[in-house]
């Protein structure tokens, strides 16, 4: 896989995805937490892989270019 996020980005969804679950398993309120449940698994998910498939599909990235 390509990397498409830069490291601010990658910091960025650890800690929302992190701040999802854990308001999930806090059960702070409603059915729309297992919605943000899902949500905060994919934005660990992504952080880690240091990949995110949309960012693909648009086009899009923040990952500063290398240079040779």
């Amino acid at each position: 896989m390509i990397k498409n996020l830069a490291s601010w980005d990658r910091i960025a969804r650890l800690v929302l995805g992190a701040a999802l679950i854990i308001a999930y398993f806090a059960g702070i309120g409603g059915s729309w937490m297992i919605i943000a449940l899902i949500a905060g698994i994919v934005f660990a998910a992504t952080a880690v892989m240091n990949h995110c498939p949309l960012y693909r599909i648009f086009g899009l990235s923040t990952c500063p270019l290398e240079r040779n």
